[in-house]
């Protein structure tokens, strides 16, 4: 087996908290065992212009306080070399200029999947080994096992939502809060569930429609208020996952402003102002009912992404970090670094990529399981159960100043009883 002689450390993608403590615990390992460490700045940024200027040497000293702060010490971006042949081909040789025979990236599903695909390109003449992270949750790992950086950025952002549901109880007013999440909603609902918001909102509880209506998103939320009104209460607050957007038709969201696109082809979900929209339309609707509603949007998202890192994160990224450097140090290549019952689990690229699109996989939020159910209890929004009981049907009815018949055809598509 060949000795590895000099590794290579490189972020992509959105920050998330805990990436330094990656970069720490491998750098720190890797040293130890005598192996030199080159920082690549930005991600594939300038190897893919052939730039080996944008690195920086990183020994102990450099890293070993690193771990307790938040961003990323090495920079990050989303350039994708993936779209092009020539731009494998040149990050490979900007690897071999840097005598480099192993590489750990640390990223999200588009930088696994350039990882993938440069390990390809190298023909097993570079070591590869990813380490997953998302804000988002997103990544296709066994079930229960969690991105790193999630629960930091579940947990500021249930702080932000606390602080807010507060002032909207203090002023008698609603707030639709956006969190990140482009195709999945765990962010959001855990956000939503684990501070008691009146209600969320995520593209998986729609099932496999291709589209959403934003007006079905609009009603849910009228709904929400009307129940609230109720039930005395005059204020809300709705999380919503900014990746209902991408589900809505291209005819809306060009309606939202201008769409634009990241280098691997995602919509700039940040760049759309869904809960403005929103805002906007169901105070349009509720004034068909004679309501007047005081709504605030708010988007929670970038001040998730490099907040300091929890202590469970930064437990959980040392233990990854180390693991990745024992796995190139072994001479193995082509996985990405799991810890599983306190263990170091690889798991190989090809089970990450889905046969159908040729992309990695993405992990959805289940709606099918007790978790979600339990999430769905605690939510003020309008369900079957409403339309079924005469006295809260007609108390709902009253509160919108229609009858209960005109009720149940307005709402009543929203729980599978007709309606509109």
């Amino acid at each position: 087996m060949k000795k590895m002689k000099r590794c290579a450390i490189l972020v992509g993608g959105g920050p998330a908290p805990g990436i330094n403590s990656v970069i720490s615990a491998a750098t720190i390992k890797l040293r130890n065992e005598g192996v030199s460490v080159v920082g690549i700045i930005d991600g594939f940024q300038h190897l893919m212009k052939g730039d080996t200027s944008q690195t920086r040497e990183l020994s102990i000293d450099d890293v070993a306080h690193i771990h307790l702060d938040g961003g990323s010490v090495l920079r990050t971006s989303r350039a994708n070399p993936t779209k092009k042949e020539e731009d494998l081909k040149t990050v490979v040789e900007a690897f071999n200029t840097l005598k480099v025979d192993a590489v750990i990236t640390i990223g999200g599903d588009d930088t696994c999947f350039s990882a993938i695909q440069l390990e390809k390109k190298a023909k097993g003449k570079i070591q590869f080994v990813h380490v997953p992270k998302t804000i988002d949750n997103d990544l296709d790992l066994p079930h229960g096992i969690r991105t790193f950086g999630f629960t930091t950025a579940w947990d500021f952002g249930a702080k932000i939502t606390q602080s807010i549901i507060a002032d909207a109880q203090s002023t008698n007013r609603w707030y639709f809060i956006t969190a990140m999440g482009r195709k999945a909603g765990h962010l959001a609902l855990g956000i939503g569930k684990s501070t008691g918001s009146t209600l969320t909102i995520i593209p998986e509880e729609f099932g496999d429609v291709k589209e959403i209506s934003l007006q079905h998103v609009v009603d849910i939320l009228i709904g929400a208020v009307l129940k609230r009104k109720a039930h005395g209460r005059e204020y809300g607050v709705a999380i919503l996952a900014e990746g209902l957007a991408e589900r809505l038709s291209q005819y809306e969201l060009k309606k939202m402003g201008k769409i634009e696109y990241d280098e691997h082809g995602h919509i700039r979900l940040a760049e759309i102002d869904l809960g403005g929209i929103l805002k906007d339309e169901v105070a349009a609707g509720l004034k068909e009912f004679g309501i007047k509603e005081t709504i605030v949007d708010k988007d929670i998202g970038y001040e998730l992404r490099s907040v300091a890192p929890t202590s469970f994160d930064i437990e959980y990224t040392r233990d990854l970090g180390y693991s990745a450097a024992v796995y190139l140090l072994n001479g193995k290549s082509s996985d990405m670094i799991s810890i599983q019952g306190g263990v170091a689990v690889p798991i190989p690229f090809t089970s990450a990529i889905d046969p159908q699109t040729g992309r990695t996989r993405v992990r959805l939020v289940d709606p099918n399981t007790q978790s979600y159910h339990v999430a769905l209890e605690y939510m003020i929004r309008l369900k079957k159960v409403d339309f079924e009981n005469e006295d809260a049907l007609n108390k709902l009815a009253q509160t919108a100043k229609i009858t209960p018949e005109a009720f149940v055809k307005r709402f009543g598509y929203l729980v599978g009883m007709g309606g509109e």
